[in-house]
């Protein structure tokens, strides 16, 4: 007869070697996440050298991200408000 506690321990380590495994991917990917966001930073920062305005630029860039409609949606209620406290 199999002693039961050599089972155990042998899936606590499966599920010790799973769960690191996990962890180690989630850190490569942050790793690389966080190079991406410098290469973003030096586009921006480069776009502002020759006179773009970074600022608006990340307003172009969020709003291409979202749908024609939602986009619509959105610049209706933003006119809306602005209407109402006399802005427009």
């Amino acid at each position: 007869m199999a002693d039961g506690s050599a089972s155990v321990e042998g899936a606590t380590t499966i599920a010790a070697d799973r769960l690191r495994s996990f962890i180690e991917r989630v850190e490569r990917l942050e790793e690389d996440k966080a190079a991406v966001m410098n290469d973003i930073k030096e586009v921006y920062a480069e776009a502002k050298g020759e006179g773009y305005d970074v600022k608006t630029l990340r307003q172009v860039v969020k709003i291409r991200k979202m749908e024609k409609a939602d986009r619509q949606e959105q610049e209706a209620l933003l006119d809306l408000y602005l209407s109402a406290i006399g802005e427009a």
